[in-house]
């Protein structure tokens, strides 16, 4: 099981571009993977593989919302550019703009030679709204009927390929996607059918990262779909989805990894129903909003919770984190997230300091010039996260304290410790845009008097005394949204 660990993301059908007009993705060179793994990454989220539905395209793809997202991300953009979004899929087969999908265990047996874990995307609440299944297996989804359609042709639909009228799938607190079919989790059926999917996905990959994994909770799915379960009578299934489908798939596969993203306070009911990782968005959100003292008290989170989490500053649904954050407090809030607890996840042109936020339904990125300095200083940090106390060692927070009487600026500091086999980290970020001070109380298991602080990012020296980490503790200065990490010279 992955602990501590660090996660890429990439865009697959983007980036497979990268090596190639008809690259696919075995011809995608082994370097690229093992640069991969020297930085320390033990998995990589290959997202969007799977089959869409093109005929969704000319129908769903080209809302007035879209096209200004397309604009905005690709001034030259043209139709041609749009291939609709990966998560209204047909099927579990791989897209074939990558490959055969027997291609996947082949690349699957590549990255684990290498030191790689694949995961691939699960989408638990919908497919794409002329999903083949719809034909084959029309009991999976969620069914309505005329009068439902005629008072809301927006959230009901009839496919091209049925007589049938179905749901688009949705989030509650947004208007449907009508590029999707809802799956209708009271009926057992689907259920059973939907476990079938992740049994198969299995074989391909070593974990998968489960797409809105809150929409299929009893409470969720009850709340948003309450008037069409009622009139068709649907009943109310008492076990959760997730306790069941993860029971077996980890039955015959236990070391599959299931990763949920999922938001609304609902992180740990899906951990607790077996999720090994969720989405930490409530970390993200704090870091930008930038209270010191609220992402410290959150941080005292419960242990098994906090290693649970997934932090991240961006992934393909938010903002870059430079464009959020801005440079210097981007870099700032990569240091946060790459020195706690949980997995840390890390999307494909975060380390060269990419700007712009490219809707997944376009197929084509704009050329991006790399900032040296973000690049220098992701590649610094993860050589240095790198290291085997960062994964096996305790994390312990302290509490910086001011460095002179007044001086208030010691708020503005994060800091904390990673041991590990007699072996010391000390962590102090100043996540302000100002100079700050403060000291910090550090106790030290030494018969020496003095010891070298040895400043792993940039590789300047402390001589310090054992006595004055002790008390009053050791004196910190740092320049706005500027970080330490020290080791201890031995």
């Amino acid at each position: 099981m992955l602990k501590n660990s660090k996660l890429y993301e990439i865009n697959t059908r983007v980036w497979i571009k990268r090596f190639g007009k008809n690259a696919s993705l075995t011809s995608v060179p082994d370097e690229v993977f093992i640069e991969l793994a020297n930085f320390g990454f033990e998995a990589v989220w290959l997202m969007g593989v799977w089959k869409t539905c093109d005929n969704l395209i000319e129908k769903c793809c080209f809302a007035p919302d879209l096209i200004s997202s397309y604009s905005k991300a690709l001034k030259d953009w043209e139709k041609k550019d749009v291939i609709g979004s990966p998560y209204a899929i047909d099927c579990y087969e791989l897209n074939p703009a990558l490959g055969k999908t027997s291609d996947l265990l082949k690349l699957k047996e590549k990255l684990n030679n290498i030191g790689l874990k694949i995961i691939l995307d699960f989408v638990p609440n919908h497919f794409g709204a002329e999903s083949r299944f719809i034909k084959t297996n029309p009991e999976v989804f969620l069914e309505a009927n005329e009068d439902l359609l005629v008072k809301d042709p927006l959230t009901f639909f009839k496919p091209e390929i049925s007589e049938k009228i179905f749901v688009h799938g949705r989030d509650p607190f947004f208007l449907p996607w009508t590029d999707t079919i809802q799956v209708n989790y009271f009926n057992p059926a689907a259920r059973s059918f939907m476990i079938q999917q992740l049994l198969n996905l299995a074989e391909y990959c070593d974990g998968v990262r489960c797409d809105m994994a809150m929409l299929p909770l009893n409470n969720v799915f009850y709340n948003t779909w309450l008037g069409v379960l009622n009139r068709f009578r649907y009943k109310r299934i008492e076990e959760e989805f997730w306790k069941e489908a993860i029971q077996k798939v980890k039955k015959k596969c236990p070391d599959f990894i299931f990763l949920a993203e999922t938001y609304w306070d609902l992180e740990y009911q899906l951990q607790k129903l077996g999720f090994d990782f969720t989405y930490d968005k409530q970390l993200t959100d704090r870091l930008v909003t930038g209270d010191a003292a609220n992402i410290k008290t959150y941080l005292f989170a419960d242990n098994d919770y906090q290693m649970k989490s997934v932090r991240f500053i961006e992934n393909h649904d938010e903002e870059r984190a430079v464009t959020k954050f801005g440079k210097e407090r981007s870099m700032a809030a990569a240091t946060v997230i790459s020195t706690i607890k949980g997995m840390k996840l890390y999307y494909d042109g975060q380390l060269e300091g990419w700007k712009i936020k490219l809707p997944v339904q376009l197929g084509r990125e704009p050329e991006e010039r790399t900032s040296q300095r973000v690049k220098n200083y992701y590649h610094k940090i993860l050589g240095i996260t790198k290291d085997k106390i960062f994964s096996e060692g305790n994390w312990t927070m302290i509490e910086p304290i001011p460095a002179g009487e007044g001086n208030l600026s010691f708020q503005n500091f994060f800091t904390w410790i990673w041991d590990y086999k007699n072996d010391l980290r000390i962590v102090v970020i100043n996540y302000s845009a100002v100079t700050s001070q403060c000291r910090l109380r550090i106790l030290l298991n030494s018969d020496k008097e003095n010891i070298t602080l040895i400043d792993l990012l940039t590789g300047d020296e402390y001589l310090r005394s054992v006595k004055e980490m002790e008390t009053p503790g050791l004196f910190i200065e740092l320049k706005g949204f500027n970080s330490h990490i020290f080791s201890i010279k031995n």
